[in-house]
């Protein structure tokens, strides 16, 4: 019986040495859990520099204050709109210069040949589309529609247009005024590039640096008409009536919709961009973790700022490539 009584005694004691170190086992294995969740959420800190585009501005600036506030709040992001050629001098620095450029074309050669010389990896990062768009006083009854070349010649200075009646002949008599984005803008660069077939402005165009400046001065002029980014025209149509712009089969208004590669309005739409700097995405966790957001939310801070989005395969893919340089 003794012997019996010790065999059920140390069966008693081995059980529990065996469920003690289950337990001591399980508890490790939940701290390491915790461990790695904690890592995985963890709390960013310092800032992100972003300067360029006054066009992608109200979409760089919406989604940065999404980060702040959803993301990680520890993190401030900094936006700034010089403009898009302005804005790549303050990003080609070799030290200190800007973590992000926005643009609203595509980078020069010559600002590609700079970066090489100061060893800086640029990423170009497509985030959505716009519709180069021309607006004219609320007041304006006689030019809410216009053909793709009637536009254009109002703007180039070979054409000679100095009145609306020159325009049309049932048009009033009257001086146009033409106002647009100074040159530090892409938005400019794309005009006179793409649209112009960098043929002169009319000597008369009022070219200024802020976009609000733009979208007050032609809701005071009843004879004035302008051209910006979508965006801003949606977000102004209190203050500023859209022109229909008729490409050839009917008039097309510039809206989420018909802004494409392949849209009614693609004659007039065209890719917006940041530009990253990949040696402080990798110095940086914070610019990295902000890169990667952007291209995740893209889609959705473009509909919310007046951009076209692109297919969700698209910016999935560059999310990839940008998870790559962790």
């Amino acid at each position: 019986m003794k012997r019996l009584k010790f065999l059920g005694l140390a069966m008693i004691t081995i059980t529990m040495l065996v469920l003690a170190a289950c337990g001591n086992e399980s508890s490790t294995g939940d701290s390491e859990t915790e461990n790695k969740n904690e890592s995985a959420s963890a709390e960013l800190e310092g800032s992100v520099v972003i300067d360029g585009s006054g066009t992608v501005y109200p979409f760089m600036s919406k989604m940065a204050e999404n980060y702040m506030t959803n993301e990680q709040e520890n993190v401030s992001v900094e936006v700034s709109r010089a403009g898009t050629s302005a804005g790549f001098k303050k990003f080609l620095v070799e030290e200190g210069g800007t973590d992000f450029n926005d643009a609203s074309r595509q980078i020069k050669d010559e600002e590609v040949a700079t970066a090489e010389d100061l060893g800086i990896e640029v990423k170009e990062l497509k985030v959505a589309l716009d519709g180069l768009t021309f607006v004219v006083h609320p007041d304006n009854d006689w030019a809410e529609e216009l053909t793709q070349q009637e536009v254009i010649d109002i703007f180039l200075a070979s054409a000679g247009k100095k009145n609306w009646s020159d325009v049309r002949s049932d048009f009033p008599n009257e001086p146009i005024k033409t106002y647009g984005p100074n040159e530090n803008h892409g938005t400019y660069e794309f005009f006179w590039e793409n649209i112009l077939d960098e043929q002169d402005l009319v000597a008369e165009a009022n070219l200024q640096q802020e976009y609000s400046t733009l979208v007050d001065l032609v809701s005071k002029d009843k004879n004035a008409i302008a051209f910006f980014g979508y965006g801003y025209a949606v977000n102004n149509k209190d203050k500023v009536k859209i022109v229909k712009i008729d490409f050839g089969n009917g008039p097309v208004e510039p809206n989420l919709d018909t802004i494409s590669e392949d849209g009614d309005y693609a004659p007039f739409t065209r890719p917006v961009f940041t530009y990253l700097n990949v040696n402080m995405a990798k110095e940086k966790a914070q610019v990295l973790d902000y890169a990667i957001y952007t291209m995740e939310n893209a889609a959705e801070v473009a509909s919310e700022t007046g951009f076209a989005p692109l297919p969700e395969e698209e910016l999935s893919a560059v999310v990839t490539e940008l998870e790559g340089l962790k």
